[in-house]
């Protein structure tokens, strides 16, 4: 489906509002059907629909009026969004009765590449998490690995029922968030909504900021093969930091997998007090993280550089 622009989905009818962002839980469209009935519906005095579109600035604000409605909704409503998700399928069996949505995220998680002994480690603590808590084992699993599934099931099959209720619709909130960021244009307008990256480098080895030092900065697609795509590279200036400002914002800024690649080695190169040899023990420092919130400030520093040797 195609994204919209903010302003253009809080103006939508009802039936089309709930296609367009209504499965974001998964088959649960009450959740937003309610956020939609008590904010936007035409029955309603058109200067609260006025207000509320005043006030939705951006999609992160929607997102948090929309997922009141799971908090608000009692524990027996919670229960059943929860029973609502799949199970983390094993292979990607077109037959099994998910949405497009889970398939697709389930598939970006690699549970299909686990060996035999994965598999059974994952059946087995799979079986206990569900005769336990009597609802599926709920991960946001859109750019993790089978290993981090893997570790995370195993942590929380020995949590509180009560803890792990509270895990599980945290999960289920980061679930429909990411979905809905695939929904509605982040990039609206030419300011987009907010957010940038910012990075800081200090060298605790000579006591002062790393000026001068090359940093690229680099994102990850979507892929099964997670390719990487360079989108900058930069030099620190005398505070090391980017010159440029942010080094993503606006439009630029957009939520995913990126990693930072600073050229420790060269830096070091010109202090003649730090005996760089041709075979550095720092070198290249990679650093990967994610964006998800394109109205936050995310920033990244490198605290400590040392060149350490015996």
């Amino acid at each position: 489906m195609a994204k919209i622009a903010l302003n253009r989905l809080l103006s939508l009818p009802p039936a089309d509002f709930l296609d367009h962002i209504g499965g974001i839980y998964e088959k649960t469209p009450w959740v937003v059907e309610e956020f939609y009935n008590a904010n936007l519906s035409p029955t309603l005095d058109p200067s609260v629909i006025a207000a509320t579109k005043v006030r939705i600035s951006n999609v992160k604000i929607l997102f948090d009026e929309i997922k009141l409605h799971v908090k608000e909704g009692g524990m027996e409503r919670q229960l059943e969004l929860l029973r609502s998700h799949p199970d983390l399928c094993l292979k990607l069996d077109p037959d099994v009765d998910i949405t497009e949505e889970s398939r697709v995220e389930q598939g970006r998680s690699g549970l299909a590449t686990l060996t035999p002994d994965e598999r059974a480690k994952f059946r087995e603590l799979n079986g206990k998490y569900k005769e336990k808590f009597r609802f599926p084992f709920i991960l946001a699993v859109r750019n993790a690995s089978k290993y981090t599934v893997l570790t995370a099931l195993e942590g929380r099959v020995n949590s509180s029922i009560e803890d792990e209720i509270s895990c599980a619709l945290f999960q289920v909130d980061k679930i429909a968030w990411m979905r809905l960021l695939t929904l509605v244009d982040c990039a609206e307008g030419s300011n987009g909504h907010g957010g940038f990256l910012t990075c800081h480098v200090l060298d605790t080895a000579n006591g002062c900021p790393a000026s001068g030092m090359r940093i690229d900065l680099y994102q990850y697609d979507d892929g099964p093969e997670k390719q990487r795509v360079l989108l900058e590279s930069f030099m620190t200036n005398s505070d090391g930091r980017l010159s440029k400002g942010p080094a993503l914002s606006g439009t630029a800024f957009r939520p995913g997998q990126y990693e930072w690649i600073f050229w420790v080695g060269d830096y070091f190169a010109k202090f003649s007090s730090s005996r760089i040899s041709g075979t550095p023990f720092l070198d290249v420092v990679p650093l990967r993280f994610g964006l998800d919130d394109p109205t936050e400030h995310y920033h990244v520093p490198l605290l400590k550089l040392e060149v350490l040797s015996s």
